[in-house]
């Protein structure tokens, strides 16, 4: 058999020829299937030659190459990796943490050190100096030196340090509470080595009675200054409660006891009670501006209108005395503490750690957490500015 006759044999193993479907010579043999061809299971040979022996006796065509009648096997699943993915990231990210706090502490350390936020820095003057201490923000009873324990920390310094020739406050703040400036501003009036007041943005109300009490105040033109009174706040809620359908039930062990809570009106006696409060404690608000800038009571009563000046209105009208910057304060606190030209500067601030001031920075700080649950109590309490 040529090899043009053998391939439809090949292709078509049914026991018929190439030619029009013509038995082969050896169509009377039993039929096998073609190498590769696919076979059904369960196939047997058919029983005997016959006109239909080659289509009933042998499997269907096969069409391709054999590999492909190999069953299919699936690829094995990769192991995932997922906990490697998310494991590097937790380390990343705690890598970056890290990263962060110390470059904030070593910003801090350069940028806020002069003013006392890092334990770095002198601890001791060293020959003829101004001390210089800020007093920033609001002033109350938070261990800074716009606190009455903060800033008599830093006078007493300043008093033992016998280099330390005279004082100069840089005074950034809007006031506080009554008390707190009461108390520093009898620090300031105590302390027996000169004191000379740099006015920054605003020296108001407490930071002003504060001020009152130095040998001499300096302002810039803008500077916000004065603002001598005192208020109380009590916001009454009582509508709103209304309109919710909240009912509040104080009970209380006299009928005033709630009267400053918010959660109902004040009565007149109430008003009147704590107007008369009021106008007590910035009596001796007056009194004590009257006494450190030695000026008449009835003129420091006249100006205590419970707004602030500019800088150019207070050197008129007494509350200051000149029109300049922190260095010339620096210049005349040296003059009145007998030094010369070439006297030294030093802030005078709380030493503190540098993760310390990150954690204040980050308002962390966990002072409300030593008032325990009395500060709920304690909040509602009348507090007085000034």
């Amino acid at each position: 058999m040529t090899q043009q006759e053998q391939w439809p044999r090949d292709v078509w193993p049914d026991n018929r020829g190439a030619q029009g479907g013509a038995p082969s010579p050896d169509a009377g043999a039993q039929p096998s299937p073609a190498a590769g061809a696919y076979v059904a299971p369960g196939w047997q040979p058919a029983a005997g030659p016959g006109p239909d022996a080659g289509a009933a006796g042998f499997p269907p065509p096969a069409y391709g190459q054999p590999a492909y009648a190999a069953a299919y096997a699936a690829p094995a699943k990769p192991r995932s990796r997922a906990w490697i993915v998310a494991l590097v990231a937790v380390v990343l990210l705690f890598a970056a943490i890290f990263a962060g706090m110390a470059s904030c502490t070593s910003l801090m350390s350069s940028s806020l050190g002069s003013a006392g936020l890092a334990s770095s820095g002198p601890t001791a003057a060293s020959g003829p100096t101004v001390g210089i201490i800020n007093i920033d923000g609001t002033i109350d009873y938070d261990g800074t030196t716009a606190s009455p324990e903060g800033l008599k920390a830093q006078l007493d310094r300043a008093e033992a340090d016998p280099d330390i020739r005279a004082v100069v406050l840089r005074v950034n703040s809007g006031g506080g509470t009554a008390t707190a400036g009461e108390e520093m501003s009898i620090y300031v009036r105590e302390f027996s080595k000169p004191v000379v007041v740099s006015s920054a943005s605003m020296n108001a109300s407490a930071a002003y009675e504060i001020s009152s009490q130095a040998d001499y105040i300096f302002t810039a033109k803008t500077t916000a200054i004065g603002a001598i009174g005192t208020a109380m706040q009590i916001t009454d809620v009582s509508g709103l409660l209304d309109k919710l359908g909240i009912t509040v039930d104080n009970v209380t062990s006299s009928d005033s006891k709630d009267s400053s809570y918010g959660t109902r009106a004040l009565t007149e006696e109430e008003r009147a009670y704590y107007q008369a409060m009021v106008d007590q404690i910035n009596a001796t608000f007056i009194g004590a501006v009257a006494e450190g800038r030695d000026l008449p009571v009835e003129e420091v009563r006249s100006l205590a209108t419970g707004m602030t000046f500019t800088g150019m209105d207070a050197v008129d009208n007494g509350l200051a005395d000149e029109i300049g910057t922190l260095e010339d304060a620096c210049d005349k606190a040296a003059a009145l503490g007998g030094i010369g030209a070439g006297y030294r500067t030093m802030y005078l601030q709380p030493e503190v750690s540098d993760l310390s001031a990150l954690l204040g920075l980050m308002g962390m700080e966990t002072k409300a957490a030593d008032d325990g649950l009395m500060a709920k109590e304690q909040d509602r309490d009348v507090r007085f500015e000034n």
